[in-house]
């Protein structure tokens, strides 16, 4: 956007927001608050359209609230758990989401679900309230939460998909994914994009059913044979994904995903690789020949934290890998994080 674009060009709201902008909490950057309320105010003054006003006051509220709630649960690791509302309590893959939450409450996690019926219920059941949440969504056929999230502190429903779907990504580190309907399917398929381009830190996006039910591995075929064989999709793109049919293997490999590998930050050109230990220099330089392809310069080498990250204090005390990543094969990038893990 051209800057002359940002500017409201009315001396009394400019004079306002700059004085607004530093009344803001003593962790809130000035200069960005000034760019927010300079978009806000322009919304005001330009789009004489009432609906988007609408818009914006009902997705910033949306976001505030959800924000608001998960602040103070953000030292514990979230699950996302998604599937069909439609299925019984005596349904196999009903007892497989209440396992799989109950075994993630025991790990230190917790649980998000969409508040519905069906695999919803289940994994709000699974995790107990006390570490379960639910983003529930408002549509035309009312879906009320279920018995064990409704009226919960813990529960928030939104109006719009795009909100929601943004903070199920964000305040979770990893997916995973039982059978269900189409909306199943686009919350796999959208986090399966958002990875694939980047647009989503790396996580575990686990395809779970009953080892009888066989649903995955048809949608699994549908991928390699119709997708990756004509070449919409890269051949390691399918790693972006994990088949489990039990919950203790979805559970492990969530573990295990975290076990060395501890999150990701770019900086610039730069990706850094955080760790919850330091990789022996041979292991290094294995990595380095197996990567090679998606190094764009230099090598994936040990490095101390960037100071933008000292700046803020961004696991500081964590070794690191650092790299100049292609940014395009993310399942390669994947299959990097699954190596580092083997340590």
């Amino acid at each position: 956007m051209n800057q002359k674009d940002k500017h409201v060009n009315h001396a009394h709201i400019e004079s306002l927001i700059q004085e607004l902008s530093q009344l803001m909490g003593p962790s809130a950057k000035p200069a960005m608050f000034e760019q927010i309320f300079t978009d806000l105010a322009l919304i005001g003054t330009e789009h004489k359209d009432v609906g988007d006003h609408k818009l914006i006051h009902k997705a910033l509220a949306e976001l505030r609230s959800a924000l608001k709630m998960f602040l103070p649960h953000r030292d514990k690791r979230k699950v996302a758990i998604f599937g069909s509302s439609r299925v019984s309590d005596s349904n196999p893959n009903y007892k497989l989401a209440l396992e799989l939450a109950q075994g993630l409450v025991r790990q230190n996690y917790q649980v998000i679900t969409g508040a519905g019926g069906g695999i919803m219920a289940a994994a709000n059941q699974g995790a107990g309230r006390e570490n379960s949440f639910g983003l529930n969504i408002k549509l035309p056929m009312e879906q009320s939460a279920n018995p064990f999230i409704a009226n919960d502190p813990h529960l928030i429903e939104f109006k719009y998909f795009f909100t929601r779907k943004l903070v199920f990504i964000k305040e979770s580190s990893a997916t995973v994914l039982l059978p269900g309907g189409f909306g199943t399917l686009d919350e796999g398929f959208e986090n399966l994009t958002l990875f694939q381009t980047g647009k989503c830190m790396p996580r575990p996006i686990i395809l779970l059913d009953h080892k009888e039910n066989g649903y995955w591995d048809r949608w699994m075929d549908f991928i390699n044979t119709m997708m990756i064989e004509q070449g919409f999709a890269s051949k390691s793109d399918i790693s972006l994904v994990y088949r489990a049919q039990s919950a203790q293997q979805a559970i492990d490999h969530i573990l295990n995903y975290y076990k060395v590998f501890h999150s990701l930050r770019y900086i610039g050109n730069l990706t850094v690789l955080r760790l919850t230990k330091a990789l022996p220099d041979d292991l290094v330089k294995d990595l380095n020949a197996e990567v090679q392809d998606i190094i764009v310069k230099g090598t994936l080498h040990s490095s101390p934290p960037h100071k933008q990250e000292l700046q803020n204090k961004e696991y500081i005390e964590l070794p690191r890998l650092s790299f100049h990543f292609d940014k395009a094969e993310y399942g390669r990038l994947n299959q990097l994080i699954l190596a580092i893990n083997q340590a």
